[in-house]
């Protein structure tokens, strides 16, 4: 895996920032935006969509996953999540993450774009649940 430098952590950052206002959470009024480095160097955004059907509601982290695996992308080097607060990804979030690439970067900032954390996907969900625990 690539090490990424600050200027794309930053670039990363802004993305999902700019994307953030496009969040529908008419609920909880908590906007997040995502944007996830393929190991292709693509980027993919996406921002977290809410139903009144709760646990339907789907995160943006797992928006730009999906988006990014239903054009052919797999591997992941790192996302930016940006929430108003610098919220962490759930766990639902960090479980997707993890099926695709478990040592990928995770940089959360808050709506100023300050980066708050920056921790490998491993370190946030240790022991995960994964292809190898079928095998």
């Amino acid at each position: 895996m690539k090490k990424l430098d600050q200027e794309q952590k930053i670039d990363l950052v802004k993305i999902a920032s700019e994307v953030r206002k496009w969040a529908y959470t008419p609920y909880s009024h908590y906007q997040v935006g995502a944007a996830v480095l393929t190991d292709s160097d693509r980027i993919y955004d996406g921002v977290n969509i809410e139903n009144a059907a709760f646990p339907v509601t789907i995160c943006a982290e797992r928006t730009a996953i999906f988006k990014a695996v239903s054009n052919g992308e797999t591997k992941f080097q790192a996302i930016a999540v940006v929430t108003k607060d610098g919220g962490m990804p759930c766990g639902s979030c960090r479980q997707v993450m993890v099926e695709f690439s478990p040592e990928m970067l995770v940089i959360v900032a808050n709506e100023n774009g300050k980066i708050i954390a920056e921790k490998k996907l491993s370190d946030l969900l240790p022991g995960a649940f994964g292809a190898v625990s079928l095998e």
